[in-house]
C-alpha cells in the first residue's frame, strides 16, 4: 500500500457560466498519508464540500486530478468509478442520508448489498457492526425511532462496513450536542483510524480539535495554510 492516500492537483470547480460563473475551487492542492486524521475548517461557502465531493469521487471537478491510492479516480468511467468507491471509499454525509423505510442494520448493510453478498450474511455482517458503535439492540429499529447522535453512528458503522482505506466526514457533529459529537469523533479517532486508512474531516467544530493530525483552512475556494495553534485558531 502507498504511503500517500489522496493526493489532489490543480482542482478547479465552478458552477454557472459567464456572469453568473462561480468559483468553487481555485486551484487546489492537497495531499493526505495513511495514518492521518485531517480536517479542514474555514466559513460556510469557501468550498470544504465541494472539496470533499471532488475528492471522494462524488462532484467531477473542472479541472485538475485526484489520485486516490495511485488511481487517477477522474479517468475511470462511471461503472469503474462506483465501483473503486464502494471498495475503497466510506463517506458520512452531514445529514446522514439513511433510508427511512429500512431498519437500522438493513441502512448499515447496504454497502455489502451493493457488492451482491447474501443478504442474511450482510445482515449479520450489519448487526456486528452496530455492537462496535454501541447500538446492540437497535438493529431492528426505523432511523426515525433513533436520536441524532445514534443516526450519525449508522453512518459511520455503514461507512465502515466495507472496511475502505479512506472515511470521508462532512460535519460529523454539526446536528448533535456537544458532549455526543466530541464523543463521536473520539470514538472514529480510537477505533477506526489506523497506519492503513486515512480519514478526512470537514467541521466548524473546536470541540474536536484534539483528535486532528493536521487542520488547513479553506478560504474562498483555495486552501489557506496549515493552522498550528488550534486552541486560539478563530474561523470566519
Amino acid at each position: 500500500m502507498p504511503s500517500i492516500a489522496i493526493k489532489a492537483t490543480g482542482l478547479q470547480k465552478w458552477f454557472g457560466e459567464g456572469e453568473a460563473k462561480t468559483m468553487a475551487l481555485r486551484d487546489v492542492d492537497l495531499e493526505a498519508d495513511f495514518g492521518e486524521m485531517i480536517y479542514i475548517v474555514g466559513p460556510s461557502g469557501s468550498g470544504k464540500t465541494t472539496l470533499l465531493s471532488a475528492l471522494s469521487g462524488i462532484l467531477r471537478p473542472n479541472a485538475g486530478n485526484v489520485l486516490v491510492e495511485g488511481v487517477d479516480i477522474w479517468t475511470l468511467n462511471a461503472d469503474q468509478l462506483a465501483d473503486f468507491r464502494l471498495r475503497k471509499i466510506g463517506f458520512v454525509f452531514q445529514d446522514f442520508h439513511l433510508f427511512p423505510r429500512l431498519n437500522t442494520a438493513e441502512n448499515v448493510a447496504i454497502p455489502l448489498i451493493l457488492r451482491k453478498k447474501d443478504w442474511d450474511e450482510s445482515i449479520q455482517e450489519a448487526t456486528k457492526y452496530l455492537e462496535i458503535v454501541d447500538l446492540k439492540g437497535r438493529e431492528h429499529l426505523p432511523p426515525m425511532k433513533l436520536s441524532g447522535g445514534e443516526q450519525q453512528r449508522v453512518a459511520i458503522a455503514r461507512a465502515m462496513i466495507g472496511q475502505p482505506d479512506i472515511l470521508i466526514m462532512d460535519e460529523p457533529t454539526a446536528s448533535l450536542d456537544g458532549d455526543t459529537g466530541h464523543a463521536i469523533v473520539k470514538f472514529v479517532h480510537d477505533n477506526i483510524l489506523n497506519t492503513n486508512r486515512c480519514i478526512v474531516v470537514v467541521t466548524h467544530d473546536s470541540r474536536i480539535y484534539e483528535f486532528a493530525t493536521r487542520i488547513l483552512k479553506m478560504e474562498d475556494g483555495h486552501l489557506a495554510g496549515t493552522v498550528h495553534d488550534f486552541a486560539t485558531m478563530e474561523e470566519g
